[in-house]
């Protein structure tokens, strides 16, 4: 658990120094990887590596760290899985769709592992855009349904408590835009 509490301190001080919070709800940012990583052990087998990728896995992408740094703390594997889970795609690619389609196609492409923390980033993310910010909600969900179909290596279980969470938010969407 050393290694665990290690990505904790290493995602928690990243996020902080660069004064990332949850956009909808002004929380330190750090409570999203923490439930993640929650969201996993109550529902898979993990291992230490896993639940550290899943601490680590908005580091790259929102603050300073690099793949280079997770590597050389945590090793190879939480650094590959940190990768797949990163998304690649910059502004300049085109519109909105455009680069949802180029990060979709990336966690196509990663591994088991990756895919199974995807679901419960995703699972979290929704949970929590549906109840803070309805309005992006409408374009959220389907994009992250599209992420659904692709992740095919993902554990079963992560996957029907996925398909469970867009269900329940396309409901709330649709039952919402018919009063």
């Amino acid at each position: 658990m050393d290694k665990v509490f290690k990505a904790w301190q290493f995602a928690h001080h990243h996020h902080s120094a660069v004064g990332q919070v949850r956009k909808y709800s002004g929380e330190p940012y750090i409570v999203h990887p923490v439930a993640v990583a929650n969201i996993l052990m109550m529902n898979v087998a993990t291992t230490e590596n896993m639940i550290s990728a899943a601490l680590l896995h908005d580091t790259v992408e929102d603050t300073n760290a690099t793949l280079h740094d997770i590597m050389m703390e945590f090793g190879v594997e939480v650094a590959d899985t940190v990768y797949w889970l990163t998304d690649v795609a910059k502004p300049e690619d085109g519109n909105r769709k455009t680069r949802m389609a180029i990060n979709r196609d990336h966690i196509a492409r990663g591994s088991k592992v990756a895919q199974t923390i995807k679901a419960a980033d995703v699972i979290h993310n929704i949970k929590s855009i549906v109840e803070h910010n309805i309005g992006f909600a409408y374009k959220y969900v389907p994009e992250k349904r599209d992420v659904y179909h692709v992740l095919t290596k993902a554990d079963p279980t992560m996957l029907r408590l996925l398909d469970v969470t867009l269900t329940e938010a396309e409901t709330k969407l649709k039952d919402r835009g018919q009063k």
